[in-house]
């Protein structure tokens, strides 16, 4: 069961960092202000380094991870590339950004409870993920 679990909840992060880097850089081209730019590029940098440490965890699994559901993927890239082409402003960005990470907490703390019989490393990586997604959130306010 924690091997199940452990699995389970590596790929849904996995998934959910998968698709923060890519919010973050539909995103990035749209953005002007330089501050609200260091903030993006950050979180981007901080999912990177836990997505690398991600892979080596599922690759100690014999596991691929996961990709974000197609439908999801797509229905946010629309989302964001419609809205920021016809608003091409700070604001926005920091408005579809921050949905973006209120979706992704409230989605990996879903699964944190969903998966409790995980390993208190994978529990750890969920945990640096809303802490990653929470901090985003915060920075940008100001631009909303």
């Amino acid at each position: 069961m924690i091997e199940n679990d452990t699995i389970r909840l590596l790929r849904e992060c996995d998934a959910g960092i998968k698709m923060g880097i890519s919010s973050i850089d539909d995103s990035l081209k749209y953005v002007q202000n330089s501050e609200l730019r260091e903030y993006l590029e950050k979180s981007k940098r901080d999912n990177e380094e836990i997505q690398q440490e991600l892979q080596e965890l599922l690759h100690d699994y014999h596991d691929d991870g996961k990709e974000p559901p197609a439908m999801a993927k797509g229905m946010s890239w629309i989302k964001t590339n419609v809205k920021l082409a016809v608003n091409e402003s700070d604001d926005a960005v920091a408005e579809l950004i921050t949905d973006g990470c209120n979706m992704g907490v409230k989605s990996l703390a879903r699964y944190l409870n969903q998966y409790k019989a995980a390993d208190e490393k994978s529990k750890g990586i969920a945990e640096k993920l809303i802490s990653i997604e929470e901090r985003l959130a915060v920075d940008i306010r100001k631009f909303l």
